[in-house]
């Protein structure tokens, strides 16, 4: 019911004062005898006719009004005036048009302007988390979507991040503490360091609960940088030590006794040579692996064809493998999805794992590069399409107490025939870096007297394949 329905009283009042004066003057004229009753009747008459006209207008444009006014309440477009039928109605209506428009203009002024913060807060690169008063997440950007899943939104941080330190800075600042900023370990995929800051927030002019606004910065190259200057010099001095002793002491014995014997010169100076090549190509990995390192966190985005870089490779070792009398058979599958990759670094791992096939295989045996398209649990824990590359050697094998240490820096089976055979140590350590870049798995499976299989899987694209090219 609405005002005008449930106080009619008004409109009688309204009535009264429209016909209460003319009836007046009507009465005293009658009274005075000025006017005959014949007259002032009809003249009365037609006062309240046209006083109850003038009601009905007034009610049916105020009911109008009313409607439009609850309709425009609820628009969410411009609606135009109802028909009205008095001129002072018209006004009001058209003013309240005008109102609704410069509404709704502030309105899409106000949606644009937040559409926009809220795009640029999703497109940041780091990761940004507002957290409610029971440490709800109540928003996310991409960036935190990505790096903890779409199942971050409201529920508890501690379900998506398990970092002690963080979940204790959170709680203490939701307590009304100060900012804090605490360092976060992500151990999977691959491990990276974050710097977490976390800030008391309200929304300005609300009398709000308290809320946090978490932010994370990835500060994992400069951890790596600092670690890698680490290990270069602890790593390098240990490993450069006997080659430059090595040199030396030949450069001293050359400068002295064997001054002027020219057999002495010969084979002295072809060690330094040696060795001197030994000094490079362990300076060349460390710093490889050093740039390796420093982008692993980051994945490749570029599709390259997983078949055609180990022909090519298989290609540029075609002389060495000939050398040890050592045959190259690859057997590859007719269908193979490319790859989301970096062409040069696959090229560097499929370089390391044949090298050493090699290098470390018997005379007159076989390496085989096997490429295949694995589906369900052969993938291993890779999800989805992927490509397998398996090297596989018939060499002397290696014992099962070794496999999983092949890929830390500098360590060797055998060093003494490591060295003698040009290895520095580095290529496996090489070859799992680029790997986890990849999203990748590095299984490695040997026996002694048999021969070792070094495998990759790598993540293809999906829904891809291209066909096997002749040769």
């Amino acid at each position: 019911m609405r005002w005008y329905e449930v106080r009619p009283v008004r409109f009688v009042l309204i009535g009264v004062a429209l016909v209460g004066p003319t009836a007046a003057i009507l009465l005293s004229l009658l009274l005075a005898g000025h006017v005959e009753a014949g007259v002032a009747l009809p003249a009365l008459l037609v006062n309240v006719v046209v006083a109850v006209a003038i009601l009905r207008m007034i009610q049916t444009d105020t009911r109008r009004l009313t409607d439009y006014a609850e309709v425009l309440g609820e628009a969410s477009a411009p609606v135009p005036p109802p028909e009205l039928d008095s001129i002072t109605a018209e006004f009001i209506a058209s003013a309240m048009a005008r109102a609704q428009q410069a509404w709704l203009d502030r309105e899409s002024k106000d949606a644009g302007r937040a559409g926009l913060f809220e795009a640029v807060i999703d497109q940041l690169h780091d990761p940004v988390i507002l957290l409610g008063p029971g440490r709800e997440v109540r928003r996310a950007n991409q960036a935190a979507c990505r790096m903890f899943g779409d199942r971050l939104l409201d529920r508890d941080l501690a379900s998506s991040v398990r970092t002690p330190s963080l979940l204790e800075a959170t709680d203490a600042v939701l307590a009304g503490g100060a900012s804090r900023s605490v360092d976060v370990l992500l151990p999977v995929p691959v491990e990276r360091t974050l710097q977490a800051r976390v800030k008391p927030f309200r929304t300005p002019g609300e009398e709000g609960p308290l809320l946090v606004l978490l932010t994370l910065h990835d500060i994992t190259m400069l951890k790596r940088a600092e670690q890698m200057r680490a290990d270069f010099v602890a790593n390098a001095s240990h490993e450069l030590r006997t080659p430059l002793a090595a040199l030396i002491g030949f450069i001293e014995t050359l400068r002295g006794p064997a001054k002027d014997d020219p057999a002495a010169h010969e084979r002295f100076l072809a060690i330094m040579f040696d060795q001197s090549n030994r000094m490079s190509r362990l300076v060349n990995d460390l710093l490889s692996l050093s740039r390796i390192e420093m982008d692993e966190h980051s994945p490749p985005t570029e599709q390259v064809d997983v078949a055609k870089i180990v022909r090519n490779v298989a290609a540029t070792l075609e002389l060495r493998a000939a050398s040890r009398k050592v045959k190259l058979r690859l057997d590859l599958a007719d269908l193979l999805p490319p790859v989301v990759g970096d062409e040069d670094q696959l090229s560097q791992v499929f370089q390391n794992l044949i090298d050493n096939a090699i290098k470390y295989g018997k005379e007159q045996t076989e390496v085989t590069i096997a490429l295949t398209a694995p589906v369900g649990s052969k993938a291993g824990a890779v999800r989805g399409p992927a490509v397998m590359v398996a090297v596989t050697d018939r060499g002397d094998g290696i014992a099962r107490t070794h496999l999983p240490r092949l890929t830390e820096r500098f360590y060797r089976v055998d060093p003494a025939r490591s060295r003698a055979l040009g290895g520095t140590g580095l290529g496996l350590a090489i070859v799992k870096h680029i790997v986890n870049r990849h999203r990748g798995r590095l299984i490695i499976d040997s026996e002694v007297g048999k021969g070792s299989t070094f495998t990759v899987i790598l993540p293809a694209v999906k829904g891809v394949a291209t066909k096997r090219e002749a040769g």
